[in-house]
């Protein structure tokens, strides 16, 4: 495969791991992250990559493999759990295959965008692969990768059979140029616009490969947009925290008669607006600038009320000393979102915050809902779409209720 830059070649060794009690029952549960506090031995000092052989706490048995991040607190990224392996050709192979066969169904619908590798929870800690029409997205957040990356990209760009291949650094890597890659570097094929033009389920969407947030576009709550559009012929939408207009898009798509994105971004909203530009519709949309908050207050005061309601803010809690602070805005935002949706309306609410468990969240929502004095029904609960699996505890983030209000 010809790639338009040469690739670092970095050489690797292996390191010989020996843990703590609490490190082996993390490795022996399959969890991916072995922090440095679980490391009592390494029989040599390792580099980004090096490959992590690990024993256990008192056996001198093999327990798995991993890939050594001394830049990290999570200190070992694990790949391969039970016995060793060889971290070749054949096992990028073999796990990026899974991978996509895990993608099967989605891909039997009218959609051609999909995440093709979810990090850890697809096996390849910190390593995110999305397809968006003929494009593939590979996004880093970790240096270990840089010495697989011709083996991991040969593999992601012959299954998915994409015309071309962009790489995404995550902050951290932006600021280390040491190994010639750069953000938005178009690593395979070529790139007339990066501004690239996809569907999902038949609604057709745009995504910025190269300058947009994360791999450009958040393609998680695809199943959600669907399910909004299915209910929004001839109903008036608020979508709150639209970003892209996702939501939007799907409601105005399905014959929505009045659609509202809010979002804090003029950037964002100008793009959501590209995006219903791109579908037929006859529904009306409006774009709201500003804090969330704020313009929910200020719709209240105007009386406003929308047949659906969807409210799907940022993560929250990106640490634990935020949680308090988040459960209040989920609190808040619940509050607003129940005084602003019709009588027989539905209430849509999300939260991506992997620290605020979805019992949590959906205890929350039913505390508001039950304080505020009107009868709900509750129509449903959401998690993540198939190309979003879940491996590991920490990997479950997405959750939304949906509530029938009287």
């Amino acid at each position: 495969m010809q790639f338009n830059h040469s690739l670092p070649e970095i050489p690797t060794k292996t390191l010989a791991v020996k843990l703590s009690a609490a490190g082996e029952r993390s490795v022996r549960n399959h969890h991916p992250w072995l922090f440095s506090e679980s490391i009592l031995k390494l029989n040599k000092e390792g580099n980004a990559g090096d490959v992590a052989v690990i024993f256990g706490h008192k056996k001198n048995k093999v327990l798995g493999v991993g890939l050594y991040d001394p830049n990290s607190p999570i200190r070992i990224k694990m790949l391969h759990f039970d016995s060793g392996t060889r971290l070749d050709e054949e096992f990028f192979q073999l796990k990026i295959q899974a991978a996509f066969d895990k993608r099967d169904t989605l891909l039997q619908t009218d959609t051609n965008s999909y995440r093709l590798l979810f990090g850890e929870n697809d096996g390849l800690p910190g390593c995110i692969a999305d397809v968006y029409a003929d494009v593939l997205v590979l996004k880093l957040y970790s240096e270990i990768w840089y010495p697989y990356l011709q083996l991991i990209l040969t593999e992601l760009i012959s299954i998915s059979k994409v015309n071309t291949a962009v790489i995404r650094l995550s902050r951290n890597l932006q600021k280390n140029d040491s190994h010639n890659i750069i953000d938005g570097l178009v690593i395979y094929g070529s790139l007339q616009d990066e501004t690239i033009v996809f569907h999902e389920h038949g609604i057709q969407f745009s995504a910025n490969v190269i300058k947009g947030h994360k791999t450009g576009y958040f393609l998680d709550h695809r199943e959600n947009r669907r399910r909004i559009g299915a209910m929004s012929n001839g109903k008036s939408i608020l979508d709150v925290f639209s970003y892209t207009g996702g939501f939007s898009v799907h409601a105005l798509a399905n014959g929505a008669k009045e659609v509202t994105s809010v979002d804090i971004s003029e950037q964002a909203l100008e793009v959501a607006k590209f995006n219903a530009s791109l579908n037929e519709h006859s529904g009306k949309h409006v774009c709201l600038k500003g804090d969330a908050f704020e313009v929910l207050a200020q719709l209240i005061s105007e009386k406003k009320t929308f047949d659906i309601v969807v409210i799907d803010p940022p993560s929250f809690a990106k640490s634990k000393k935020e949680i308090p602070g988040a459960r209040k805005k989920y609190s808040e935002l619940a509050s607003l979102g129940i005084t602003l949706t019709a009588t027989r309306g539905t209430l849509v609410l999300a939260s991506c915050s992997s620290r605020i468990t979805s019992e949590k969240f959906f205890q929350i929502n039913e505390s508001v809902l039950n304080e505020s004095g009107r009868k709900y029904a509750i129509k449903n609960f959401t998690y993540h779409d198939v190309d979003h699996p879940v491996g590991f505890k920490e990997g479950a983030y997405l959750k939304c209720g949906y509530y029938s209000l009287d």
